[in-house]
């Protein structure tokens, strides 16, 4: 009969005795070690679940060790002991590939879901992208990124995604969920742009009934929702600086407070975080607080704009047109190689997500199920290796104001064309409906 085993580093008698016990009443099978060395050689001996380390150990520290086991025991998961308080610590052990912490005193209950969480790991799926989906692709980069999202599943240190709109940060938040050891918990995903101001702490963290006008009854919070999983915080820059304060509280203590209540609840969540604009920059600016940016930005994950990966759009392109024809039980329309050719020298500043768009419309106009140039409706994009631009002749100070700026426009002479009829609009400009009153409520054109 096989034990599930962990290892256990720790100067302190009165600790490795705690530890051994409580994971012995899980039945884990334990050895203990009272530094460096000693976990060293029985690392060599034993092949291990868990391992559960002390910061500081009398011949070095415990980033060390999670450093070594990381290069020679990669498939066992260790955890980082640290002192009350210091959560500088813990980040640096996430950062070394420390799957997740816990902090002196040790709290038996949450050591116990950290046990837990952490012997799922080997029991996870590591699926491949299925058909149509924006992260399928054989180029370097996307290869690259697959593998990134296959090492962040077995950690439990927050991620922050960072790309360009349209370029599926969601969906590799979504499989680091699936192919991690949380992937029977709820995925709960939440644009922090979307919520009014007002509502956000209820929202974030529940509230009791009667704590404020409308209360009628208690309700849980997306923290509370996201119990046991994963809670994705998508365009995290919108989030006003009050909520900034309550959210890092909430991250760092795991446990929140819902309005109106005097008991906090734990959570056991991991936060993953995305946005399109430049985080870093915003807390140059003062616009995002620096200790939140620190707490979410333990690794970060840059997802490649289509751009990058242009060798992947013929076959995005094919399954896209495909799931296409499915949906509607028509056949797959050809796409002609003057059509694909124009597709790989178009610069998609929207991404898959623009080009998901243009192949729904192209899809719709084609006639004799061939996709030709025309179809496309892309004759005005501008060609890479033309020298003439349509840039402002002083340049731009802001891309991302600049790009607002033409958006705004098309958005405004489409409602002109249709005499304010959003749905026409929406057509006219090759979007859905649903993107159209997103983009009217993005560019504060409602």
């Amino acid at each position: 009969m096989t034990h599930t085993t962990a290892l256990i580093v720790d100067d302190e008698p009165d600790i490795r005795e705690l530890l051994e016990i409580t994971l012995g009443r899980m039945d884990l099978k334990t050895h203990s070690a009272a530094n460096v060395h000693d976990a060293k050689l029985l690392l060599q001996k034993h092949r291990f679940d868990l391992c559960l380390t002390d910061m500081q150990l009398p011949d070095g520290n415990g980033i060390d060790l999670v450093r070594h086991i990381q290069k020679y025991c990669s498939d066992t998961p260790v955890a980082m002991i640290t002192a009350f308080g210091s959560m500088d610590t813990a980040i640096d052990a996430l950062k070394a590939g420390a799957f997740d912490f816990v902090s002196k005193p040790v709290e038996l209950n949450r050591l116990r879901d950290l046990v837990g969480t952490a012997l799922k790991l080997n029991q996870s799926p590591t699926s491949e992208p299925e058909p149509g989906s924006r992260l399928q692709g054989e180029s370097s980069s996307i290869s690259k990124l697959q593998g990134q999202i296959r090492k962040l599943a077995r950690s439990q240190a927050p991620v922050y995604i960072s790309g360009e709109s349209g370029s599926g940060k969601e969906l590799v938040a979504r499989k680091i969920h699936e192919q991690g050891p949380r992937a029977d918990a709820p995925f709960v995903p939440v644009n922090c742009g979307a919520i009014p101001s007002e509502l956000m702490e209820s929202e974030f963290f529940g509230h009791t009934k009667g704590s404020f006008t409308g209360a009628v009854s208690s309700k849980p919070g997306l923290f509370q929702a996201a119990i046991g999983g994963t809670l994705f915080l998508d365009e995290v820059a919108d989030l006003p600086l009050q909520m900034q304060v309550k959210l890092l509280r909430a991250i760092q203590e795991k446990s929140v407070r819902p309005v109106g209540s005097e008991q906090e609840i734990p959570v056991d969540v991991r936060i993953l975080s995305a946005t399109h604009k430049d985080l870093a920059q915003l807390v140059k600016d003062q616009q995002f607080r620096q200790d939140l940016f620190y707490r979410i930005n333990v690794i970060e994950l840059r997802v490649p704009s289509l751009r990058e990966r242009a060798d992947d759009i013929p076959l995005l392109a094919h399954t896209i047109l495909q799931k296409l024809a499915d949906e509607c039980d028509a056949q797959c329309p050809l796409l002609e190689d003057g059509a694909l050719q124009v597709l790989m020298r178009y610069p998609f500043p929207g991404n898959v997500r623009e080009l998901e768009n243009i192949l729904e419309r192209a899809f719709t106009l084609c006639e004799d199920d061939r996709i030709g140039e025309d179809d496309l409706q892309l004759n005005s994009a501008p060609d890479p290796d033309s020298s003439d631009t349509t840039l402002p002749s002083g340049g731009v100070s802001s891309l991302e104001e600049y790009l607002e700026t033409i958006e705004r426009s098309a958005i405004t002479q489409a409602l002109e064309k249709t005499r304010g009829n959003k749905t026409a609009a929406a057509k006219q400009l090759g979007i859905s409906f649903r993107a159209l009153r997103y983009r009217l409520k993005k560019l504060e054109m409602d």
